[in-house]
Order: C-alpha cells, then structure tokens, then sequence
C-alpha cells in the first residue's frame, strides 16, 4: 500500500504542477500533507516536516550564502570577462546563443554549485533571449541539462555520496568515467546546436543592428516561477537586479528602459554600473579560488565556507554599511524564494521517508528486476538511476537504494565501482528535479514555469543520460 500511495503522491504533484493547477511551493507542502493522513499518520506530520527541515537546513543555509556570494561577484564584475567572450561569440545568432548557454553553463559548473551556475548563465543570457524573442525554456532546458553532467565531478556531490555508501576511492569511479561524460557533455552540445538551428529557423538570422531595433517582449512573471509579478520597471543607465527587486544590481535583465518603456540599450552586464570594483579585481578572484579550494578539501563545511565568504566579499568591496544593506537587498528575492522552496521540499521529502514511502517504492523497483538481469546489474542500475534520482534526492538514491542494488550485482559477480558508476548517469536528468533547490534559482531567475521547464527539459535530459550509459557500456566501464 504504501509503495502505491509513494507513487501516486509523486504523479500527482508532478500532474498538479506541469499542469499549473498549483504553484511548486504549494504543491510540495500541501500534497504530501494529505497523503501522510491518507496512510493514516497525519499525527506524525510534524515530526516528519521538522526531520526534513532538520536535514535541509544547512541545503537551505548554503544556497541563501551562495546566492549572496555569487550574486556580489556577478556586481563586482568578476565574471565579465567570461561572459564577454560568450556573448561576442553569440553576437545576434540564436543558433551560436543557444550553444553558448551549453557552454557557459558547462564551464561555471566546475565549481560544483548548481546555483552559482544557474545565476550566471541566466544573468548572462537572458538578457539576448529576450531581445530576440527565443524561448526561454531552451536556456533553462539546456543550462540544467548542462549542468547535470558536470554535476558528477568529485566534488559536485553524487561521486561523493557514491563512494561514501560503497565504501570506495571517489577518483576510482569518476577518472574512468570520463570518456562517458565526455561523451554526455557532447550530447548536450549537439543538442544545444539542434535546438538553436530550431530557434534560429523559427525568428531567422539577424545581425546585431537588427536585433537592437527590436522590441523586446513583455516581461511575463508568474507566482509558481519565482518572479515578483509584473513586468521590472528600470532605471536609465541602470542594471537591474537579476532577483527582479527593482534595486540597481550588476546584471541587467533586458536592457534599461525610459519612462515610456522603449530599450536605450541592449546588453547582458551592464559595462558601467556602479557596483565595480576593477581595482578589487583579483582579490576577488583569489577570494572565489580559495573558496571553491576550501570546498573541494572540504576545510569547513560549504554552509560555513560560503557565509565567511559573503561576509568577507561584502565587507571588502562595499565597506559602507548602506551599500552592503543595497546589495543585500538586491539579492533578497532569489534568497526568499529559493530558501522557501528548500523548506517547502522538506515537507515532500520528510514525509515521504518518514512514512517509510522511499523504502517501499525502492525495495518494490529493486524487486521487479528478473534474475536474468543479474549480471547486467550495473546497465540495470544506469537505467534505474534515472527515475529514482528524479524522484527522490540523491542522498535518498545513494545512501538507501545504491547500497541494495551493489549488493545484488555482487551476488552475481558485477563489482561494487561498476554499480557506482553506472549510478551516475541520470545526473542529466536529476538536475531538473523537482527536489533540487537550484533549479528554482534557474526558472526563478529566467522567469519560467517550472511545469514548462519540465514539459520541455525531461526528454532532452533522458536521452543525454542514456547517451552517458551507452557510453559507459560501449567504452567498457560499466
């Protein structure tokens, strides 16, 4: 019974959202509240939601510092030169935007944070999707796509957790598995080529002269994608914030505006805004380095790490307390937003632990696997990593369903690292999760429907993944 409610508390949220008959936010706290009274432990309810909060909490604390980590580099102008690159190679070609959000994407995502990589692709692109009236959810599509490869590296987390439950050296699973992910980050790029080829058939071939004489359309803001409703007023010769709050920030999201709402202007970050520190340029490249140092050796925990970071980049670079208040706020948007979404997960996920939904929904799937499958254990895994790390969070897959389908690969002589590996390759697909906090920061920030983020991303992130298996599997790793 409590296999069959698993699932189908899970069918329906995901119903509930693609089909915009309720927000994310609202979805994640209400519907597993009713299907912990259905099994008939609604008196248990608090205890399941203060356990998820319990285990999301430093989740919630990393990304709110993070988020004000990156969003003070992204002002200060660290990462300009990178995107300048970017965006003189896309010039006005959707085509060459399309595969430079891949590439940037893949590129910020070496630092192992989905939302550090979700808020500089988006402050970087969004502003030429705009302009040239591309659809929006091929940036989110393609940058979590991007971004869920990438996600294997050492320290991005999964490798991590795999080797932890398997007791193995993470460098033993990942080095192997570079050819295959190699293999799925060109997959990513092919499809990041097509979809541009789509785009560019689809609003034709444009010179930058003839982009800059379009308008741009509306800015459309709805409750479930994080935005704050309503099209952002600018101010001449401003950036806007890429929170949407209206304060003056380091990224620009269309362009400025006058009063009658007609574009001066177009570009991505805004070359003279007020908050650059040139003279500042390399202690905070030095200060970025030592902290993403810091998390790949795991000196302190990232929350902490990130929150000294913060206080540190802000102190140094707006010594003034009303600019640290201003920069603060112009980030306090994307915080809200993605810490509630944190805590509204927490409710989805500790119910569904609490009530014991995950043990019987995995030990259910681990149990259809015919006998025969047994030496083929490691492809059984490859393909089973995909629904089960979208639909529960990677800690639930590593640490309560990895262990169980080692142990009966083993059993027919399939090594321990090959099962790891092979679990690996829904990391494509997992990033566009509805239990993965970054996510919200990237349809957040590019103003989407998280139901059209989904409609759109999961095929394309499925077959990145099965690209990653048949890799795997064609290079003999798995």
């Amino acid at each position: 019974m409590l296999t069959i409610l698993g699932f189908a508390m899970i069918a329906t949220f995901l119903v509930l959202i693609m089909t915009k008959k309720m927000s994310p936010i609202a979805a994640l706290v209400l519907i597993p509240a009713l299907f912990c009274v259905a099994v008939g432990q609604g008196a248990q309810l608090g205890d399941y939601v203060i356990e998820g909060v319990g285990n999301l909490a430093p989740t919630a604390a990393m990304l709110m510092f993070a988020i004000v980590y990156f969003g003070v580099m992204i002002d200060v102008g660290l990462f300009d030169p990178i995107v300048r690159g970017i965006l003189k190679f896309c010039q006005a070609d959707p085509m060459r935007i399309v595969v430079g959000t891949a590439v940037l994407a893949a590129i910020v995502s070496l630092d192992g944070d989905g939302s550090t990589t979700f808020m500089i692709t988006v402050s970087a692109m969004y502003p030429l999707y705009k302009r040239l009236k591309m659809s929006l959810v091929v940036m989110t599509g393609v940058a979590a796509t991007a971004n869920g490869v990438m996600n294997t590296l050492p320290w991005g987390g999964p490798t991590a957790r795999a080797a932890t439950a398997l007791k193995l050296d993470a460098s033993e699973i990942f080095v192997p598995m570079i050819p295959a992910l190699a293999m799925g980050l060109l997959a990513v790029f092919v499809l990041a080529y097509v979809l541009g080829i789509r785009e560019r058939k689809r609003l034709g071939m444009l010179t930058l002269d003839e982009a800059l004489a379009r308008e741009p359309e509306p800015e459309t803001v709805s409750a479930g994608a994080g935005g704050t409703g309503g099209k952002d007023r600018l101010r001449k010769g401003t950036g806007a914030s890429a929170s949407g709050t209206g304060e003056v920030s380091g990224t620009s999201t269309g362009g400025t505006e006058n009063e009658d709402g007609d574009d001066d202007e177009f570009q991505g970050l805004d070359p003279n805004r007020p908050t650059l520190r040139p003279k500042l340029y390399w202690f905070n490249a030095g200060l970025t380095a030592a902290l993403l140092t810091a998390m790949i050796m795991e000196l302190l925990p990232i929350p902490v790490l990130f929150l000294l970071g913060a206080a540190l980049a802000l102190t140094v670079n707006f010594p003034h307390m009303p600019d640290q208040r201003a920069r603060i706020a112009a980030h306090a948007d994307n915080v809200l937003n993605v810490s509630g979404m944190v805590f509204a997960a927490a409710v989805f996920t500790g119910v569904l632990t609490g009530t014991g939904m995950v043990e019987h929904m995995a030990d259910w799937v681990v149990g259809t696997v015919p006998e025969a499958m047994g030496p083929h254990m490691a492809i059984v895994t490859g393909l089973l990593s995909l629904p089960l790390t979208y639909f529960m969070s990677n800690d639930g897959f590593y640490f309560g369903v990895l262990p169980v389908l080692a142990e009966a690969g083993a059993a027919h002589g399939v090594s321990p690292v090959e099962i790891a590996r092979a679990s690996l390759a829904g990391q494509a697909l997992h990033m566009s999760s509805p239990l993965v906090p970054a996510v919200y920061v990237l349809v957040g920030m590019a103003k989407v429907e998280f139901g059209d983020h989904t409609r759109f991303t999961v095929k394309w992130a499925v077959l990145t993944s099965l690209v990653v298996l048949a890799a795997g599997v064609l290079f003999g790793i798995m």
